[in-house]
């Protein structure tokens, strides 16, 4: 045997487990290993046919399933590096001239230290993971602090038809005590369906009221009400709640770092809705997330400065922005008012949301995760993911519609609280009319009564003189469908 045919009967090998056994007379060891990764295969093959992406993007999440892949791959790595030198033993290079042994022996070497690659990089993929999730979700636990129930399989929404999660942007510094929650977005997800209503609360909104009966409404029975600022400012507007929350653990008889739960029911009770989780962004390791699936492509639609002195500048027009730009995009005051300032948050994560496809996270997957493990704080519980992942990818191909509680809609110096409820059960209401799309290639169908978008992408255009605030999520933020 040549030497040239030696080297093809290892890369063959490589591919197909015992090849190079057959073509050495190994008859019986090569056909078990045949047999035995034949029938791994199949198993594979049955496994993602049996289960959609979905599940098995919910099941990737849990703990033993990524211990058994770093495991598993290990395993298997070891085993094709043991395999390849084998083979190469089996084939006799010994019969070779001597630059012949050299020169397979030295091939033979470097395929075995690479077919061990793949599965060292997802023995990495899964322990980076772990570390991720481990460091923001924490053991789920009950006001007493013991462990909360785990979700039942054949009902892990406990009878809810919804799912609410208030996803937060905080200003929280090494340079600031306390943490101001500059963006309020509540995710109403219905958790068929995967159609969502994101409902936008101003920073600025005055005069909160607090659920009777609770610590903050006996401090507050007229609403939130501080003295002011020696600037004159004020420190009495929703996005400061957690911050006194935290700030007065005195109310909530001693207990310590009350805010998040306080936020969490404060902007429930706002809108009439229980809210279920809360995950709180650090706004500008929000920028290391953008800049972890390579940008966002948004339209800008007028020149956007921002900068201590103003020397910064996000030129208009259709782009592709960083992460430090995006959320300079979405956060810049100079010439701009906390409505407009709303818009184009909504517009960050509107692109986000279409851009963040799974392809692009998977392929970026060491960066997104080392991102996300500095970015974010929340309470929802570890085993939720296995069913909040999939419920993440209905949203993806679902209808996503906003409210955002700005004037002229509500006046924020004067809320007024029945009229914000009202919209925001209607707006419910109204996504739970609109039916999911039933296949990619089939024309979208509406409620002839629906407000909601047909697709997360495209609005249609309201009827003149049409006062119905619910939009579409990216609605009025030019094209940034891109993916770049």
């Amino acid at each position: 045997m040549s030497a040239g045919a030696v080297l093809g009967w290892l890369v063959l090998a490589a591919l197909a487990p015992g090849s190079a056994h057959l073509r050495a007379g190994w008859r019986k060891t090569g056909l078990t290993l045949i047999s035995c990764y034949a029938a791994l295969l199949l198993a594979l093959l049955a496994f993602i046919l049996m289960n959609d992406l979905g599940t098995l993007a919910g099941t990737a999440t849990q703990d033993s399933t990524l211990t058994a892949i770093m495991v598993g791959t290990i395993v298997l790595g070891l085993a094709w590096f043991t395999l390849i030198v084998h083979s190469f033993v089996v084939l006799r290079p010994g019969r070779l001239a001597q630059a012949g042994q050299i020169l397979t022996g030295t091939v033979a070497g470097l395929l075995a230290v690479a077919v061990v690659v793949p599965f060292g990089w997802a023995a990495q993929t899964a322990q980076t993971s772990r570390q991720a999730l481990d460091g923001i979700f924490q053991a789920p636990e009950n006001e007493g602090g013991t462990p909360a129930p785990e979700p039942k399989p054949e009902d892990p929404w406990a009878g809810r038809d919804r799912v609410n999660i208030l996803l937060l942007g905080g200003d929280a510094d090494d340079n600031r005590t306390g943490v101001r929650t500059d963006s309020m977005n509540l995710a109403s997800v219905d958790v068929k369906t995967g159609n969502t209503v994101l409902f936008s609360l101003p920073r600025n909104l005055e005069d909160v009221r607090f659920r009777p009966g609770t610590p903050m409404a006996r401090r507050f029975p007229a609403g939130f009400d501080l003295p002011k600022d020696a600037g004159g400012g004020s420190s009495d507007l929703l996005n400061s709640v957690w911050e006194y929350a935290d700030a007065h653990p005195e109310i909530f008889g001693g207990k310590q770092h009350q805010g998040p739960k306080v936020l969490m029911d404060t902007i429930g009770y706002t809108l009439g809705l229980k809210v279920d989780w809360y995950a709180l962004v650090n706004m500008w390791g929000f920028a290391r997330l953008i800049d972890a699936i390579g940008g966002v492509t948004i339209s800008v639609e007028q020149d956007v400065v921002f900068g201590k002195y103003n020397e910064g500048l996000v030129k208009a027009g259709t782009r592709k922005l960083k992460g430090a730009d995006a959320m300079w995009y979405a956060r810049s005051r100079t010439n701009s008012d906390d409505y407009t300032r709303m818009g184009r948050q909504r517009c960050v994560l509107g692109a986000l949301l279409e851009q963040a496809d799974p392809a692009t996270v998977l392929t970026r997957f060491n960066q997104v995760a080392l991102a996300t493990k500095e970015l974010i704080r929340t309470d929802i519980p570890r085993p939720m993911l296995q069913h909040l992942v999939p419920l993440a990818l209905k949203v993806k191909n679902a209808e996503v519609a906003s409210v955002q509680f700005v004037p002229p809609l509500i006046n924020t110096g004067y809320p007024d609280w029945e009229k914000i409820r009202d919209v925001a059960a209607k707006a419910v209401r109204d996504s739970a009319r609109t039916k999911a799309p039933v296949a990619a290639s089939a024309p979208p169908t509406t409620s002839p009564s629906s407000t909601l978008s047909p697709s997360p992408k495209k609005t249609p255009a309201k009827k003149q003189g049409s006062d119905d605030p619910t939009k579409g999520l990216t609605e009025g933020c030019g094209t940034s469908s891109a993916k770049g």
